[in-house]
């Protein structure tokens, strides 16, 4: 690991984290605050983008180095937010909402999968 790379992944980072920050607080704004709705958004979002970027970065440019720590480690590590979707699903069933804690690790996980699918597969087509 060189320090180029972690400028990457930093770089990369800041500007995931701003990105997660606004459109939590955007999705929440319209959707409401009684359901995750704003880290479902980001995890789905950043699911597809981290399809899409496999298949560019790692496919088709054969996964350079500085591109994969920027985009894929750095932008869409800290886009995406598991971690909060574990605290909020453990809080909703916490708090006596069993089914809805259920449905959103349900909703989370395999629609995150069906994103990342739909990522890779547009992607694979387009290019």
């Amino acid at each position: 690991m060189s320090i180029p790379h972690l400028v990457y992944v930093a770089l990369g980072g800041a500007f995931g984290a701003v990105s997660r920050y606004l459109i939590v607080a955007w999705v929440s704004n319209v959707a409401g605050a009684k359901f995750p709705w704003g880290t479902l958004a980001v995890n789905l979002l950043g699911s597809f983008l981290l399809g899409t970027a496999f298949v560019y970065v790692v496919e088709k440019l054969h996964g350079q180095p500085e591109l994969r720590s920027l985009i894929m480690v750095g932008f869409l590590g800290a886009l995406t937010t598991f971690s909060t979707f574990s605290l909020e699903a453990w809080s909703l069933m916490q708090s006596d909402q069993l089914l809805q804690g259920l449905a959103y690790i349900f909703m989370s996980v395999i629609l995150c999968l069906f994103a990342v699918g739909a990522g890779i597969a547009l992607t694979r087509l387009i290019l």
